[in-house]
């Protein structure tokens, strides 16, 4: 039952014409016995047939679905580009669900003057039914990430992007359990600095290449879509990035994961364990070993993004020993 329609139709035809063989060897063609078998096979080939037709539509009919909804994911989640002034970045996204290669959490990054500015976050919700609001975010983020001089008013921005459109889609049955979590960075090409501000998302990690993984001191606001708070509302948190440094950004996916025995994946412990690997390593490694936690299957959607600062010419010179005149 594994095979097409027309084989399985042909190995059918087969069987009856070898059951029929052996009736008339046997001088039993025509009896009720050999009757029956000859009608029970055909029934049975019917069948096998018909259930390879409805099989074979249901894979392509699937088929449709990945198609679309890779073509939607490329155009929603733009690939970040592999570097950005002196950072190196890599990103992953794992849907939770089979069908969809999208869902609520999502990434993007914009160059500014003098620097970058990049947002994770995460939707409630996952799968097919989170990708209005990821849409709407991911949109919002690009377009204003231009346009405002400080984080805070690019944060109230969005709250109010979101808080609009959930005034107008926002199913009345899910009043106020619509929201979406967010991380602002900005992150300055001459300063060796992290700007941030969460919007109810966890705070990144920091690796740096002597194997000391730090994790900044955030001030959450709330998540975007409940308060409708303006520019005041929003604490900007500094961190040091020194080149050669590494900030991990994730999703509670992540870090939410568990295994058969309800264990969440030890985020922090297993990145401390690769803080020397460049951010496309960094996440294959923690990919591998997260689905290896999860036995597979996550429950929640899951995005990583990696930034690495490079060695400047300095660092690079002291790093091999050399004096700097």
């Amino acid at each position: 039952m594994f095979a097409d329609a027309l084989l399985t139709g042909l190995i059918g035809l087969l069987s009856e014409a070898a059951e029929a063989d052996i009736g008339w060897h046997f001088g039993a063609l025509f009896t009720r016995n050999v009757l029956f078998q000859l009608l029970a096979l055909a029934v049975l080939s019917a069948l096998c047939v018909a259930f390879c037709v409805m099989r074979e539509r249901r894979l392509g009919q699937l088929a449709k679905v990945r198609s679309v909804a890779e073509a939607a994911q490329h155009g929603l989640l733009w690939p970040l580009p592999e570097r950005m002034g002196p950072l190196q970045i890599a990103c992953r996204y794992l849907a939770a669900e089979d069908e969809a290669q999208i869902g609520g959490d999502l990434y993007a990054a914009t160059r500014i003057t003098g620097g970058v500015r990049i947002m994770i976050g995460d939707v409630r919700g996952k799968g097919l039914s989170a990708i209005g609001e990821a849409a709407l975010l991911l949109g919002a983020f690009r377009e204003a990430a231009h346009r405002h001089a400080t984080l805070p008013d690019l944060a109230a921005t969005l709250e109010q992007s979101v808080t609009r459109y959930l005034a107008d889609f926002e199913p009345s049955a899910e009043a106020g359990e619509r929201f979406a979590t967010a991380l602002l960075l900005e992150l300055p090409y001459e300063e060796h600095v992290i700007r941030m501000i969460s919007c109810g998302h966890p705070p990144p990690l920091l690796l740096s290449p002597t194997s000391i993984l730090t994790v900044p001191n955030l001030h959450p606001a709330p998540p975007l879509g409940i308060t409708g708070a303006g520019p005041d509302a929003y604490i900007i948190d500094v961190a040091a990035f020194e080149p050669g440094d590494t900030l991990l950004l994730y999703t509670d996916g992540v870090i939410e994961a568990r295994d058969v025995d309800g264990h969440f994946y030890p985020l922090q412990a297993r990145a401390a364990q690769w803080n020397r690997a460049s951010p496309a390593a960094l996440l294959h490694q923690i990919q591998r070993d997260l689905l290896a936690h999860t036995h597979g299957r996550l429950s929640d959607d899951a995005a990583l993004v990696a930034l690495h600062r490079q060695l400047d010419n300095n660092h690079r010179r002291r790093h091999h020993g050399r004096v700097v005149t």
